[in-house]
């Protein structure tokens, strides 16, 4: 509890207000997505009556999914053509040449981006464009052209570009998924350099993964901005086209966890991941979420080193932060470094002596609220984010949950105590942990010099 005493007579005065209106701002996030089915569409949705709108189809088609490398991103790639801003392929109906001028006519942005579990297609327009938008979204699910010349002129050279892009910190962070889960969701998130993509990918190989991705029983679709009359009335006619069935399978084994340790050599940039299991979409887990706040990163106060224990603990040289990557049935709580060789060793071995002192010695009671604070804000400012918000409630609805209930969500980390706290450090540490290294492995320590069981 912040002592009143201690404050200045503005902090005061601006508490008082904060009283004064019930803290309103935290009392009353921004509404949660509300579930609901049309014509078998699993849909999401949530309206603040604003001038514009956000749609997405949220597909089950992320790299956990592909029985082949590199068919996610050959399936995202097909449906937005990277570096020509809002041009969408060839569908039965449209050229892309059409789809960009009626877009840019209406003022629209149209994006395509995946995670390890989904394939999203978003549109982002004024709210009277809502039918334009629907029709065309449902378009780009059923009806687009996996040609082979356009696999060969445009989307294969774009896919060679982005590999050659992936950095020390990508690799990392995958590599940790690897040992951590194998196959499944150890599958990367982009491929890199090094994998053969060649051998599978291609035109027809697409064209069969969309066939199993793209039905209602693996896509949701989720709108930011409109109204509920307005999603029935469009969302049926448009989407009456999408199969109900997939016509093939996904790879769609279990996720479990093993941990372990991966070194890979790499010149130049230096990244090391230390990830624990952590909370899945939808998991009662709320510690989880506040010892990710607790463990935090940089500094959000300019000029302060901050509260968080990575904030403390980097090393001149080094960025740290730590992320818990939420997925339907699995988690991992990652700690990530990035910076010089040195620094990032320095680092690491201060992160793990600080998460160790947590587990022996528990946090203050004003640490713990900072914490609880920094967990409050990092859970509100997704659910506004459109992305984020958008992504987390497809993916809760595409693997059978609900999305998420944001206030009971906030009301549940009131409850974690530093008891709690100290005992969700401890079981982290003594399980198995998943640790990356990349970079120069003659400098960057091993699992077992920071201490870890792998």
């Amino acid at each position: 509890m912040i002592c009143r005493s201690a404050l200045s007579r503005g902090s005061k005065l601006a508490l008082g207000r904060q009283g004064a209106r019930g803290f309103a701002a935290a009392a009353s996030p921004k509404a949660s997505y509300e579930p609901t089915t049309i014509a078998g569409v699993k849909v999401a949705s949530r309206d603040d009556n604003g001038p514009t709108t956000r749609l997405a189809v949220v597909a089950k088609a992320g790299t956990r999914y592909e029985p082949l490398p590199g068919l996610t991103v050959g399936l995202e790639e097909f449906a937005y053509k990277a570096g020509w801003p809002l041009l969408f392929f060839n569908t039965n109906k449209r050229s892309a040449l059409r789809i960009t001028r009626e877009a840019e006519l209406l003022g629209g942005q149209l994006t395509a981006y995946h995670t390890r579990e989904a394939l999203v297609l978003q549109a982002s327009f004024l709210r009277e464009d809502l039918p334009y938008f629907t029709e065309l979204l449902a378009e780009v699910v059923s009806q687009t052209r996996y040609t082979t010349h356009e696999f060969h002129e445009e989307v294969k050279d774009i896919i060679h570009q982005k590999q050659a892009k992936v950095d020390a910190s990508a690799v990392a962070l995958d590599a940790a998924h690897a040992v951590a889960f194998h196959s499944g969701l150890g599958a990367p998130l982009y491929p890199t350099p090094s994998t053969p993509i060649d051998s599978y990918l291609n035109e027809q190989a697409v064209a069969d993964f969309a066939a199993a991705a793209y039905s209602k029983s693996n896509i949701a679709v989720v709108s930011d901005g409109a109204s509920e009359h307005g999603l029935q009335k469009w969302i049926e006619p448009f989407f009456k086209t999408v199969p109900a069935q997939g016509s093939g399978s996904l790879n769609n084994v279990a996720s479990k966890y093993h941990g372990g340790e991966q070194r890979i050599s790499a010149v130049g940039q230096n990244s090391v991941v230390i990830a624990f299991p952590g909370a899945s979409l939808g998991a009662s887990s709320p510690e989880t979420a506040v010892l990710a706040g607790l463990l935090g990163g940089e500094s959000t106060i300019k000029w302060s080193p901050g509260f968080s224990l990575l904030s403390q603990a980097a090393a001149p040289g080094a960025q740290a932060k730590a992320t818990n990557y939420a997925y339907s049935d699995a988690g991992l709580l990652a700690i990530q470094i990035n910076g010089q060789s040195a620094a990032v060793k320095k680092t690491a071995e201060a992160a793990v002596k600080a998460l160790k002192g947590v587990a022996e010695s528990g946090v203050s009671q004003e640490v713990l609220v900072k914490a609880i604070a920094k967990a409050k804000f990092t859970l509100l400012s997704g659910s506004e984010v459109g992305g984020v918000g958008i992504v987390h409630a497809g993916a809760n609805l595409i693997h059978g949950g609900s999305p998420l209930k944001v206030a009971e969500t906030l009301k549940a980390f009131e409850s974690v105590t530093g008891d709690k706290l100290k005992a969700a450090a401890k079981a982290l540490l003594e399980g198995k942990a998943s640790v990356a290294s990349v970079g120069d492995l003659h400098v960057l320590p091993f699992a077992e010099d920071l201490g870890l069981q792998v």
